[in-house]
């Protein structure tokens, strides 16, 4: 067995006690520096934004007890990241998930702000003007922080001054391939300081020369990883190999290093497997629920209110729609069509009729450019997306949410899900009047595979993604971007 050079990132000067001593107390000032910056930020803002404030309103500078609101908003919100652990390196590796988390973490200090004044009976001491301007204020400087700490990180760990963890490998050599490939531990912190690789053993050989040789190479690797001193070993084996694995515990549990079973291949397919527990039952989630049900209750919440102002607003629209609809050509006003929602669970949807044809059966045709089954003012209603409006209602009774995966006709959905991989996966949420598919382009009649395919990749990206901005976002886009009207007809 030996250390294999090209797995080995760290060069041996870097593996000196000095640096790792620095990288440690690189890992250990990075998170206290960043709690005494944000703890600074939001009272530098809170004296700023008062002063500012009253000296524009009042012409003075008041009695600065402003301050007192920014020190108590620095405690809650640096102790709220600091115990959800947002202060550990690899959260500033990327910007916008910590960006997420930092919107969420103030809304959450904003709220307990309010709180305590309220149950304190000191709220109307302060003015609202004030706490609305140092609000967004301090928002603003916190993102734009955080932007300058996932930069100044990025550079730092490019120059080798701070590493999340320094790691050595051992496992056999397809695993290790496997693990280094698809994830690239250096773009994540981890500096490989060591790669030891298990000796291969014939099938047919006995046991005894199977016990023998992982002995030596474990022995091998003990002798390494004290002159290494990585900070965890990672062992990359198959899970089914439960012998070898309970060997290399029991060795590598004398060494003072953290031990870190590797990801079996199969969950490489998986980008946020996390482990959970119940008590004493550990088990490894390979998926989570595609909105949490806090985000479901904002979803559904947004949901409700903007269908019931939209449908407000548009009721003259419905109306006069409605009127030249039955006066263009004979048939009802509304279509009615089955479509799968929410679970594959089917329901109605509600369309203006745009067409002589009312098909719901076995067999739908799909609508092409210059259709001949378009009435004259359905031609219209398509192409300014005015026939979906209708299933705002939809929205209100639960089956169809606002923004998400545009619903197909049964028989399209059944075709498309035997040739298309996860195309199934679009209905672990709600149907959308619109969607990030939509107000990319991907819409209108589907005659190839890599149209429904890169419909389906939108899509997912959206379940994936999911935020209220990005709801706001695709709505806006829907109204406003010329390409969300492309293949309407």
């Amino acid at each position: 067995m030996n250390v294999q050079p090209s797995y080995t990132l760290a060069s041996p000067p870097q593996t000196s006690r000095l640096l790792r001593g620095w990288a440690q107390l690189s890992r250990g000032t990075f998170a206290s520096a960043t709690f005494l910056i944000d703890v600074a930020t939001i009272i530098a803002t809170s004296f700023l934004t008062g002063v500012a404030y009253f000296l524009v309103v009042y012409g003075d500078l008041g009695d600065l007890s402003y301050v007192k609101v920014g020190a108590l908003a620095a405690c809650i919100f640096s102790f709220l990241n600091m115990f959800s652990g947002e202060y550990r390196l690899p959260n500033f590796y990327a910007f916008r998930p910590h960006a997420r988390r930092t919107i969420q973490l103030w809304n959450v200090t904003l709220i307990c702000l309010l709180m305590l004044g309220f149950l304190a009976r000191i709220s109307l001491d302060y003015s609202r003007g004030w706490i609305v301007l140092f609000y967004f204020t301090t928002l603003t400087a916190l993102i734009v922080l955080r932007f300058v700490i996932v930069r100044v990180t990025a550079l730092a760990r490019a120059a080798g001054l701070i590493s999340a963890q320094r790691i050595c490998l051992i496992g056999t050599g397809a695993h290790i391939g496997a693990f280094i490939q698809h994830y690239e531990p250096w773009a994540l912190g981890l500096n490989i300081v060591g790669c030891r690789f298990l000796t291969p053993v014939a099938a047919m050989a006995s046991a005894e020369t199977r016990r023998a040789v992982l002995d030596r190479d474990l022995a091998e690797a003990v002798a390494s990883v004290r002159t290494l001193e990585p900070d965890a070993i990672y062992l990359l084996l198959p899970w089914s190999a439960t012998e070898i694995i309970n060997r290399c515990a029991e060795t590598f549990l004398a060494l003072p290093v953290e031990l870190h079973l590797g990801p079996e291949q199969i969950l490489h397919k998986f980008d946020e497997v996390e482990l959970a527990k119940v008590g004493p039952l550990a088990s490894l989630q390979l998926t989570r629920l595609p909105l949490s049900r806090a985000e479901i209750l904002q979803k559904r919440c947004f949901d409700l209110l903007f269908a019931a102002l939209a449908l407000l607003a548009m009721t003259p629209l419905l109306i006069a729609v409605a009127l030249l609809i039955k006066f263009d050509s004979p048939g009802p006003i509304f279509f009615v069509q089955r479509r799968y929602g929410f679970n594959q669970q089917p329901f109605r949807i509600i369309k203006f009729r745009t067409m002589r044809a009312l098909d719901d059966g076995a067999f739908v045709r799909q609508t092409t450019r210059d259709d001949p089954r378009l009435t004259r003012v359905g031609r219209w209603l398509r192409r300014w997306n005015i026939d979906e409006v209708p299933q705002l209602f939809n929205v209100l009774t639960g089956d169809m949410s606002l923004v998400g995966p545009r619903p197909h006709a049964l028989s399209h959905d059944h075709d498309y899900e035997r040739r298309i991989s996860l195309y199934a996966r679009r209905h672990n949420v709600k149907p959308g009047i619109t969607g990030w598919a939509q107000i990319n382009g991907y819409r209108g009649e589907i005659d190839t595979d890599e149209k429904i395919r890169k419909r389906v990749e939108h899509d997912l990206f959206y379940i994936d993604n999911w935020s209220l901005w990005l709801d706001l976002k695709i709505i806006a886009r829907t109204v406003l971007s010329p390409t969300a009207y492309e293949n309407a007809y």
